[in-house]
């Protein structure tokens, strides 16, 4: 069983993806507690494999996209098995405390100051921007092809903007869905 927050379908709102349909799985529960988080881990409903799977397999897109909290305390390489076997591309966002199943196909590393990283591959980089007293640069060393910074719940945009522009390694990632109020 694997404790469920909620599965939804909507666009992804954020990093290299940003506007592709996906299927949402959000997992309750993190092993870190971030001041920004958006994920009420309190809430969650247990599911199986087969339940999971039923509902995933009701929306028509390919991406699956599996949140939280932190979903690799959760997962495993049969879950990931059972979505591609249903035509799945199966992308993850983790903080990146927890060792991966090898077979996902894009991983989204949100690394926190702080934080022991234990996963073995990183498509991109996606850091919070909040400001006071965070070693961005450090994030630079990551190994991922894309490195995106994002403002925290859309507060503080320009601030991010403003040191973009200085810092021109780093991309700027937009909570779209907060913006344009989608799910």
């Amino acid at each position: 069983m694997r404790k469920i927050n909620e599965i939804f379908y909507s666009l992804q709102g954020e990093g290299f993806h940003t506007g592709t349909p996906a299927v949402f799985v959000r997992f309750s529960g993190c092993n870190l507690r971030c001041s920004f988080c958006d994920t009420n881990h309190e809430n969650g409903t247990e599911m199986s494999d087969d339940e999971l799977m039923e509902k995933v397999s009701a929306y028509p897109c390919r991406m699956v996209i599996l949140t939280g909290g932190e979903p690799g305390l959760w997962i495993d390489d049969e879950l990931i098995e059972r979505l591609h076997a249903a035509g799945k591309y199966v992308a993850i966002e983790t903080n990146g405390t927890c060792v991966l199943p090898e077979a996902i196909d894009w991983v989204t590393c949100s690394p926190k100051q702080g934080a022991t990283l234990r996963i073995r591959r990183i498509d991109e980089v996606k850091v919070v921007y909040t400001g006071t007293g965070q070693d961005i640069a450090s994030y630079l060393a990551l190994p991922a092809k894309h490195h995106f910074l994002q403002p925290c719940s859309c507060r503080n945009t320009d601030e991010v903007i403003a040191y973009i522009k200085t810092h021109p390694q780093w991309r700027l990632s937009l909570q779209t869905h907060k913006l344009v109020n989608f799910p």
